[in-house]
């Protein structure tokens, strides 16, 4: 969901929610009218943490003269820029050894190392690190 699909959500939400309180307010039930409010504060404070993260991705571009790392995550953006004719390409492993997180793809060139795939599964992180080290070697063959 992107933060505006969320944002909605959470006032229909809201809505919904207060009215059933303020029903049961008016009935002199007021202790459900607070309940709503801390409810409704928590799931709030969660869909800030969620939306802060909905938008994060990792592109990659590949061109005869520089191989283009994009990293945004909670608006922190960063950037890295290869040599495509000194990068490799290193899969992730197999097993990570315990306690390790999720294997990610590794690009190197000239002693700059880089990881990328943190947004998809293994399955896809391997047909990525496939696909990049074909497109490297079609752009060494260029050169």
């Amino acid at each position: 969901m992107t933060p505006r699909q969320v944002a909605r959500a959470y006032a229909v939400l809201c809505t919904i929610s207060l009215a059933v309180a303020l029903a049961f307010f008016l009935r002199g039930v007021w202790i459900v009218l607070a309940f709503s409010l801390l409810e409704l504060a928590c799931v709030g404070l969660a869909l800030v943490l969620y939306a802060r993260h909905a938008l994060d991705r990792e592109r990659i571009s590949l061109s005869t003269s520089c191989l283009l790392i994009e990293c945004v995550q909670a608006n922190v953006r960063s950037q890295a820029r290869l040599d495509p004719l000194r990068t490799r390409v290193l899969p992730p492993t197999e097993l990570p050894p315990a306690g390790a997180r999720r294997p990610l793809i590794t690009l190197e060139s000239r002693g700059v190392r880089i990881e990328v795939g943190r947004f998809v599964n293994e399955a896809k992180r391997r047909q990525v690190a496939r696909e990049l080290r074909q497109a490297l070697r079609q752009v060494s063959a260029l050169h």
